[in-house]
């Protein structure tokens, strides 16, 4: 079995059983983004690889403290040592730790700064989307009008002029999908409406 086999049928097949702002979809795209990432700054893209594939792992512990477990599930993972070195292994889970969009400290690593941008994936229908389901972990039955007014908040404190929520790398994409994204977030009215049509068009499936 190859490193990319186990990934695609052992791994990602993990994704399934989080909320729909976190699964398989998400854990492909953060990878798809980091190769791009890791190409450019010249990182190791089988690492990169992995990283974004174990990112969000430990959302089947908690999401709280998900980076860290993230982490020890990557070190607890036999397997791998097939194909990497324990410093690369250590190394790879300092950078599944370092993701999280609310860190303050810089990533210690290029790979901890690619995951993290990777992760970012500043799509203002992707993130408004993610934001508004999110609310339906805490609130199975809530209605449209909580699940906005929540995600309406997230969007103030992370993404908002000011918000917690750090670029690393400040890819073009993520730069123009954030100035994208605080036009939206700044007319609550405008944001309002394509939440409703999220909303409407997740209903209707």
């Amino acid at each position: 079995m190859t490193l990319q086999e186990y990934i695609d049928n052992c791994i990602l097949p993990r994704y399934d059983a989080f909320d729909r702002g976190h699964q398989r979809d998400h854990a492909r795209s953060v990878i798809s983004e980091s190769l791009v990432l890791a190409r450019e700054h010249h990182a190791d893209e089988q690492m990169a690889l992995v990283i974004a594939a174990y990112h969000d792992l430990g959302l089947s512990i908690d999401r709280e403290h998900h980076h860290i477990h993230s982490g020890e599930i990557l070190m607890a993972d036999q397997q791998l040592k097939q194909w990497f070195t324990q410093e690369q292994l250590l190394t790879m889970r300092d950078a599944i730790e370092d993701h999280r969009a609310s860190g303050k400290k810089p990533p210690r690593t290029i790979y901890g700064a690619i995951v993290a941008e990777a992760d970012r994936q500043i799509e203002p229908y992707t993130i408004l989307s993610r934001a508004l389901f999110f609310g339906l972990k805490e609130q199975p039955i809530a209605n449209f009008e909580w699940l906005f007014e929540r995600a309406y908040q997230h969007m103030i404190d992370k993404y908002a002029e000011g918000g917690y929520m750090q670029l690393w790398l400040n890819s073009e994409r993520n730069q123009n999908g954030l100035k994208a994204l605080r036009e939206i977030i700044n007319d609550k009215t405008r944001m309002r409406t394509i939440c409703e049509q999220i909303y409407k068009e997740s209903i209707s499936k």
